[in-house]
Protein backbone atom coordinates (compact mmCIF):
# COMPACT_ATOMS: atom_id res chain seq x y z
CA UNK A 1 0.00 0.00 0.00
CA UNK A 2 1.05 3.25 -0.74
CA UNK A 3 2.43 6.00 2.31
CA UNK A 4 -0.83 7.96 1.97
CA UNK A 5 -3.30 5.06 1.90
CA UNK A 6 -1.93 3.88 5.24
CA UNK A 7 -2.07 7.16 6.43
CA UNK A 8 -5.81 7.11 5.46
CA UNK A 9 -6.39 3.87 7.09
CA UNK A 10 -4.82 5.09 10.28
CA UNK A 11 -6.75 8.00 10.54
CA UNK A 12 -9.91 5.77 10.46
CA UNK A 13 -8.68 3.72 13.14
CA UNK A 14 -8.16 6.59 15.21
CA UNK A 15 -11.59 8.32 14.51
CA UNK A 16 -12.65 4.63 15.92
CA UNK A 17 -10.18 4.80 18.48
CA UNK A 18 -12.28 8.25 19.40
CA UNK A 19 -15.30 7.23 19.04
CA UNK A 20 -14.47 4.14 21.64
CA UNK A 21 -12.60 6.09 24.05
CA UNK A 22 -15.87 8.15 24.67
CA UNK A 23 -18.21 5.16 24.91
CA UNK A 24 -16.05 3.53 27.50
CA UNK A 25 -15.72 7.24 28.99
CA UNK A 26 -19.85 7.25 29.07
CA UNK A 27 -19.81 3.48 30.51
CA UNK A 28 -17.29 4.81 33.59
CA UNK A 29 -19.84 7.80 34.08
CA UNK A 30 -22.95 5.24 34.74
CA UNK A 31 -20.36 3.20 37.20
CA UNK A 32 -19.70 6.35 38.95
CA UNK A 33 -23.43 7.59 39.34
CA UNK A 34 -23.55 3.32 41.11
CA UNK A 35 -20.90 3.83 43.09
CA UNK A 36 -21.42 7.30 44.31
CA UNK A 37 -25.23 5.69 45.45
CA UNK A 38 -23.94 3.23 47.10
CA UNK A 39 -20.79 4.78 48.51
CA UNK A 40 -18.05 3.11 46.69
CA UNK A 41 -14.42 4.32 46.31
CA UNK A 42 -14.08 5.48 43.18
CA UNK A 43 -10.25 4.16 43.56
CA UNK A 44 -10.20 0.52 42.37
CA UNK A 45 -6.35 -0.81 42.46
CA UNK A 46 -7.77 -4.63 42.05
CA UNK A 47 -10.01 -3.65 39.61
CA UNK A 48 -7.39 -1.91 37.41
CA UNK A 49 -4.49 -4.62 38.16
CA UNK A 50 -6.90 -7.09 36.97
CA UNK A 51 -7.14 -4.86 33.68
CA UNK A 52 -3.23 -4.54 32.79
CA UNK A 53 -2.85 -7.52 32.80
CA UNK A 54 -5.86 -9.51 30.70
CA UNK A 55 -4.94 -7.02 28.32
CA UNK A 56 -1.04 -7.39 28.18
CA UNK A 57 -1.51 -11.42 28.62
CA UNK A 58 -3.92 -11.62 25.56
CA UNK A 59 -1.71 -8.74 23.38
CA UNK A 60 -0.95 -9.87 20.05
CA UNK A 61 1.60 -7.70 19.42
CA UNK A 62 3.79 -5.62 18.01
CA UNK A 63 3.11 -3.63 20.71
CA UNK A 64 5.42 -4.30 23.68
CA UNK A 65 3.46 -5.49 27.24
CA UNK A 66 4.91 -2.42 28.86
CA UNK A 67 3.79 -0.02 26.35
CA UNK A 68 0.07 -1.91 26.34
CA UNK A 69 0.10 -1.24 30.09
CA UNK A 70 1.51 2.90 29.57
CA UNK A 71 -1.01 3.37 27.19
CA UNK A 72 -4.55 1.56 29.20
CA UNK A 73 -3.01 3.26 32.70
CA UNK A 74 -3.38 6.39 30.68
CA UNK A 75 -6.78 5.40 29.67
CA UNK A 76 -7.93 4.22 33.18
CA UNK A 77 -6.91 7.43 34.63
CA UNK A 78 -8.24 9.64 32.35
CA UNK A 79 -11.58 7.96 32.48
CA UNK A 80 -11.26 7.76 35.94
CA UNK A 81 -11.43 11.30 36.08
CA UNK A 82 -15.08 11.15 35.13
CA UNK A 83 -16.09 9.84 37.98
CA UNK A 84 -14.35 11.87 40.16
CA UNK A 85 -11.37 14.39 39.93
CA UNK A 86 -9.33 12.91 43.03
CA UNK A 87 -7.22 15.29 45.37
CA UNK A 88 -4.15 13.20 46.23
CA UNK A 89 -1.66 14.58 48.29
CA UNK A 90 2.33 13.12 47.85
CA UNK A 91 5.61 13.81 49.80
CA UNK A 92 6.98 16.52 47.66
CA UNK A 93 8.26 18.68 46.30
CA UNK A 94 7.56 17.79 42.75
CA UNK A 95 9.61 14.89 40.99
CA UNK A 96 10.66 13.25 44.22
CA UNK A 97 10.00 9.32 43.54
CA UNK A 98 6.77 9.58 45.59
CA UNK A 99 5.55 12.23 42.73
CA UNK A 100 6.10 9.18 40.65
CA UNK A 101 4.82 6.70 42.36
CA UNK A 102 1.40 9.15 42.63
CA UNK A 103 1.63 9.71 38.74
CA UNK A 104 1.80 5.84 38.70
CA UNK A 105 -1.31 5.28 40.45
CA UNK A 106 -3.51 8.07 39.96
CA UNK A 107 -2.27 9.87 36.55
CA UNK A 108 -1.72 13.35 35.41
CA UNK A 109 -5.85 13.48 35.37
CA UNK A 110 -5.96 13.97 39.38
CA UNK A 111 -5.10 17.07 41.71
CA UNK A 112 -1.94 15.85 42.84
CA UNK A 113 -0.60 18.44 45.62
CA UNK A 114 3.09 17.82 47.34
CA UNK A 115 3.06 17.90 51.00
CA UNK A 116 6.30 19.05 52.62
CA UNK A 117 6.52 15.90 55.14
CA UNK A 118 5.29 12.21 55.89
CA UNK A 119 3.22 12.95 58.90
CA UNK A 120 1.79 15.97 56.82
CA UNK A 121 0.43 14.03 54.03
CA UNK A 122 -1.76 11.36 56.75
CA UNK A 123 -2.85 14.75 58.09
CA UNK A 124 -3.86 16.27 55.03
CA UNK A 125 -6.09 12.74 54.48
CA UNK A 126 -7.76 12.61 57.38
CA UNK A 127 -9.09 16.02 57.62
CA UNK A 128 -10.58 15.44 54.23
CA UNK A 129 -8.45 17.58 52.36
CA UNK A 130 -7.23 15.11 49.99
CA UNK A 131 -8.90 12.04 49.12
CA UNK A 132 -5.55 9.77 49.42
CA UNK A 133 -1.80 10.21 50.17
CA UNK A 134 1.01 8.39 48.91
CA UNK A 135 4.00 7.58 50.91
CA UNK A 136 7.02 5.76 50.53
CA UNK A 137 7.37 2.89 53.58
CA UNK A 138 10.82 1.02 52.28
CA UNK A 139 14.02 1.00 50.18
CA UNK A 140 15.30 -2.52 49.00
CA UNK A 141 18.40 -1.34 50.11
CA UNK A 142 18.44 0.98 53.01
CA UNK A 143 15.13 -0.62 54.64
CA UNK A 144 11.87 0.46 56.08
CA UNK A 145 11.03 4.53 56.10
CA UNK A 146 10.42 4.74 59.38
CA UNK A 147 8.37 7.81 59.61
CA UNK A 148 5.97 6.25 57.86
CA UNK A 149 5.74 3.05 59.93
CA UNK A 150 5.66 5.53 63.06
CA UNK A 151 2.32 7.66 61.68
CA UNK A 152 -0.02 4.41 61.48
CA UNK A 153 0.40 4.02 65.73
CA UNK A 154 -2.05 6.89 66.21
CA UNK A 155 -3.71 7.23 62.97
CA UNK A 156 -7.12 6.03 61.54
CA UNK A 157 -6.14 5.33 58.10
CA UNK A 158 -6.02 2.32 55.60
CA UNK A 159 -3.46 1.15 52.92
CA UNK A 160 -5.45 1.01 50.28
CA UNK A 161 -2.42 0.00 47.62
CA UNK A 162 1.43 -0.73 47.27
CA UNK A 163 3.41 -0.32 44.13
CA UNK A 164 6.59 -1.08 43.69
CA UNK A 165 9.12 1.12 41.41
CA UNK A 166 12.72 0.70 40.42
CA UNK A 167 14.59 3.68 41.60
CA UNK A 168 17.41 4.95 39.39
CA UNK A 169 20.18 7.69 40.56
CA UNK A 170 21.35 10.27 38.19
CA UNK A 171 24.52 12.69 39.01
CA UNK A 172 22.52 16.47 37.33
CA UNK A 173 24.21 19.99 36.48
CA UNK A 174 24.44 23.06 34.95
CA UNK A 175 24.56 22.42 31.20
CA UNK A 176 27.85 23.79 30.79
CA UNK A 177 29.55 21.63 33.17
CA UNK A 178 31.78 18.50 32.26
CA UNK A 179 30.74 14.22 32.34
CA UNK A 180 30.81 13.41 35.51
CA UNK A 181 30.38 16.10 37.57
CA UNK A 182 34.23 17.09 37.48
CA UNK A 183 35.30 20.97 38.70
CA UNK A 184 32.24 20.49 40.73
CA UNK A 185 32.33 22.92 44.39
CA UNK A 186 29.14 20.89 46.31
CA UNK A 187 26.99 17.88 46.03
CA UNK A 188 23.25 18.17 47.14
CA UNK A 189 21.17 15.01 47.96
CA UNK A 190 19.00 13.57 50.40
CA UNK A 191 20.27 11.01 53.16
CA UNK A 192 18.13 8.37 51.38
CA UNK A 193 19.84 8.85 47.96
CA UNK A 194 23.31 9.36 48.88
CA UNK A 195 23.21 6.11 51.09
CA UNK A 196 21.89 4.26 48.05
CA UNK A 197 24.96 5.81 46.28
CA UNK A 198 27.78 6.36 48.53
CA UNK A 199 30.47 4.20 46.88
CA UNK A 200 29.93 5.52 43.38
CA UNK A 201 30.34 9.01 44.97
CA UNK A 202 33.29 8.36 46.88
CA UNK A 203 35.03 6.71 43.86
CA UNK A 204 34.12 9.45 41.09
CA UNK A 205 33.94 12.44 43.89
CA UNK A 206 35.48 11.58 46.73
CA UNK A 207 36.47 15.35 47.58
CA UNK A 208 33.68 17.31 46.84
CA UNK A 209 31.37 18.27 50.03
CA UNK A 210 27.70 16.51 50.41
CA UNK A 211 24.90 18.81 51.45
CA UNK A 212 21.96 17.00 52.45
CA UNK A 213 18.38 18.44 51.66
CA UNK A 214 14.90 17.56 52.36
CA UNK A 215 14.02 15.58 49.10
CA UNK A 216 16.10 14.97 45.98
CA UNK A 217 13.95 17.40 44.21
CA UNK A 218 15.35 19.71 46.59
CA UNK A 219 18.74 18.60 45.52
CA UNK A 220 18.12 19.23 42.01
CA UNK A 221 16.21 23.16 43.05
CA UNK A 222 19.55 23.85 44.95
CA UNK A 223 22.13 22.76 42.12
CA UNK A 224 20.22 24.34 39.36
CA UNK A 225 20.70 27.80 40.98
CA UNK A 226 24.63 27.13 40.74
CA UNK A 227 26.68 26.57 37.97
CA UNK A 228 28.86 25.09 40.98
CA UNK A 229 26.59 22.61 42.27
CA UNK A 230 25.75 18.94 41.26
CA UNK A 231 22.57 17.34 42.70
CA UNK A 232 21.99 13.46 43.04
CA UNK A 233 18.46 13.49 41.91
CA UNK A 234 16.03 11.80 39.25
CA UNK A 235 15.52 12.07 35.67
CA UNK A 236 12.37 13.77 35.94
CA UNK A 237 13.85 16.65 38.03
CA UNK A 238 16.15 16.83 35.36
CA UNK A 239 13.78 18.03 32.64
CA UNK A 240 11.19 19.72 34.68
CA UNK A 241 14.01 21.92 36.29
CA UNK A 242 16.30 22.14 32.97
CA UNK A 243 19.40 20.46 34.01
CA UNK A 244 21.87 18.14 32.22
CA UNK A 245 22.47 14.20 33.35
CA UNK A 246 26.27 14.60 33.85
CA UNK A 247 26.11 10.09 34.78
CA UNK A 248 23.59 7.95 34.49
CA UNK A 249 22.16 4.97 36.92
CA UNK A 250 24.90 6.02 40.03
CA UNK A 251 23.04 3.51 42.52
CA UNK A 252 25.32 1.23 43.97
CA UNK A 253 23.00 -1.32 43.77
CA UNK A 254 21.43 -2.31 40.17
CA UNK A 255 18.59 -3.82 41.60
CA UNK A 256 17.37 -0.98 43.38
CA UNK A 257 13.69 -0.12 44.00
CA UNK A 258 11.78 1.53 46.51
CA UNK A 259 8.01 0.70 48.01
CA UNK A 260 5.23 2.98 48.43
CA UNK A 261 1.64 3.01 49.99
CA UNK A 262 -1.71 4.61 48.73
CA UNK A 263 -3.19 5.72 52.18
CA UNK A 264 -7.21 6.74 52.61
CA UNK A 265 -10.09 6.35 54.71
CA UNK A 266 -11.74 3.06 53.25
CA UNK A 267 -9.66 0.17 52.24
CA UNK A 268 -10.38 -1.79 48.58
CA UNK A 269 -12.55 -5.33 48.38
CA UNK A 270 -10.97 -8.12 47.89
CA UNK A 271 -9.12 -9.44 44.80
CA UNK A 272 -8.00 -13.04 45.53
CA UNK A 273 -4.11 -11.89 45.52
CA UNK A 274 -4.19 -9.57 48.51
CA UNK A 275 -1.81 -8.48 51.39
CA UNK A 276 -2.68 -7.56 54.60
CA UNK A 277 -0.91 -5.33 57.06
CA UNK A 278 -0.64 -5.58 61.05
CA UNK A 279 0.74 -3.68 64.01
CA UNK A 280 1.13 -5.85 67.27
CA UNK A 281 2.09 -5.11 70.24
CA UNK A 282 3.20 -7.88 73.05
CA UNK A 283 3.73 -8.18 76.23
CA UNK A 284 7.24 -8.84 77.58
CA UNK A 285 8.12 -11.63 78.72
CA UNK A 286 10.39 -14.94 77.39
CA UNK A 287 9.19 -16.21 74.67
CA UNK A 288 6.46 -13.86 73.85
CA UNK A 289 7.66 -12.85 69.71
CA UNK A 290 7.87 -16.90 69.49
CA UNK A 291 4.82 -17.18 70.38
CA UNK A 292 3.15 -14.30 68.37
CA UNK A 293 4.74 -16.16 65.11
CA UNK A 294 3.18 -19.54 66.11
CA UNK A 295 -0.03 -19.00 64.65
CA UNK A 296 1.10 -17.41 60.75
CA UNK A 297 3.11 -20.83 60.99
CA UNK A 298 0.31 -23.06 62.19
CA UNK A 299 -2.32 -21.55 59.31
CA UNK A 300 0.27 -21.35 57.03
CA UNK A 301 0.36 -17.55 56.17
CA UNK A 302 3.08 -16.48 54.29
CA UNK A 303 4.89 -13.14 56.57
CA UNK A 304 6.22 -11.47 53.90
CA UNK A 305 7.81 -8.87 56.20
CA UNK A 306 8.15 -8.18 60.18
CA UNK A 307 9.90 -4.92 61.97
CA UNK A 308 10.02 -3.38 65.25
CA UNK A 309 9.75 0.29 66.69
CA UNK A 310 9.72 1.84 69.89
CA UNK A 311 6.42 2.13 71.70
CA UNK A 312 7.86 5.26 72.61
CA UNK A 313 5.62 4.59 75.85
CA UNK A 314 8.14 2.43 78.16
CA UNK A 315 11.53 1.98 77.70
CA UNK A 316 12.66 -1.40 75.57
CA UNK A 317 8.65 -2.50 74.56
CA UNK A 318 8.21 -2.64 71.20
CA UNK A 319 5.29 -2.38 68.43
CA UNK A 320 5.63 -5.11 65.36
CA UNK A 321 4.34 -4.60 61.82
CA UNK A 322 4.01 -7.59 59.85
CA UNK A 323 2.78 -7.73 56.19
CA UNK A 324 1.01 -11.62 55.33
CA UNK A 325 -0.21 -12.62 52.16
CA UNK A 326 -4.22 -12.90 52.39
CA UNK A 327 -6.78 -10.78 53.01
CA UNK A 328 -8.75 -10.23 56.46
CA UNK A 329 -11.46 -11.85 55.59
CA UNK A 330 -9.87 -15.23 54.30
CA UNK A 331 -10.80 -17.61 57.31
CA UNK A 332 -6.82 -18.77 58.13
CA UNK A 333 -6.54 -14.69 58.55
CA UNK A 334 -9.66 -14.37 60.63
CA UNK A 335 -8.61 -17.54 63.19
CA UNK A 336 -4.72 -15.91 63.57
CA UNK A 337 -6.40 -12.61 64.38
CA UNK A 338 -8.48 -14.10 66.80
CA UNK A 339 -5.73 -15.95 68.33
CA UNK A 340 -3.41 -12.88 68.34
CA UNK A 341 -6.12 -10.66 69.84
CA UNK A 342 -5.95 -13.23 73.13
CA UNK A 343 -2.10 -13.26 73.04
CA UNK A 344 -1.27 -9.85 72.28
CA UNK A 345 -1.51 -6.15 74.34
CA UNK A 346 -3.17 -4.99 71.14
CA UNK A 347 -3.53 -5.45 67.39
CA UNK A 348 -4.46 -3.13 64.73
CA UNK A 349 -5.47 -4.27 61.25
CA UNK A 350 -3.88 -1.56 58.55
CA UNK A 351 -5.38 -2.50 55.83
CA UNK A 352 -6.14 -5.42 53.18
CA UNK A 353 -5.41 -4.27 49.69
CA UNK A 354 -3.94 -5.76 46.08
CA UNK A 355 -0.22 -6.82 46.33
CA UNK A 356 1.86 -5.39 44.05
CA UNK A 357 3.55 -7.80 40.85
Amino acid sequence: MSLKKLRTRIDRLDWSLLNLLNERGLLVQSIGAIKEKTRQSVFAPGREREIFLRLKQNNPGPLSAEAVESVFREVVHVCRNLEKKLRVGYLGPEATFTHQAALRSFGRSAELHPIRTIPDVFSEVEKARADFGVVPIENSTEGVVNHTLDMFVDSTLSICAELELPISHYLLGDPGRYRGGAGAKVIYTHYQALAQCRHWLEAHLPKVPIVEVSSTAEAAVRASRSKSAVAVSSRLAAELYGMDILASRIEDVSRNSTRFLVIGKNEPSRTGRDKTSLMISIKDRVGALYDMLLPFKRFKLNMTKIESRPTRQRAWEYIFFVDILGHRSDPPVQKVLKLLERSSVFIKVLGSYPRTE
